[in-house]
């Protein structure tokens, strides 16, 4: 397992379903091993004052881990991604 569950990590992708872009931030909050593939997890994530607005899953290259030299970054979380 790459990532640790309750680990906060960036999205590599958009997801439009869920409104989300690139960039934003989830936390995992279970991990979907595989014995031959490539492992998922699910995600949760959560608008700026801390309520759940999407919970799914993806694959681990679908995910990054956050950086010291990034800042997080407020956006309205609009239908057009």
């Amino acid at each position: 397992m790459a990532f640790e569950l309750f680990t906060r990590v960036a999205l590599r992708d958009d997801f439009p379903n869920h409104k989300l872009r690139r960039g934003d931030v989830a936390m995992i909050v279970e991990h979907h091993p595989v014995t031959n593939g490539e492992d998922g997890y699910s995600l949760e994530v959560f608008n700026a004052v801390g309520e759940t607005v999407a919970v799914f899953v993806v694959s681990e290259s679908q995910i990054e881990p956050l950086m010291r030299n990034e800042v997080l970054h407020i956006r309205v979380l609009d239908a057009a991604v």
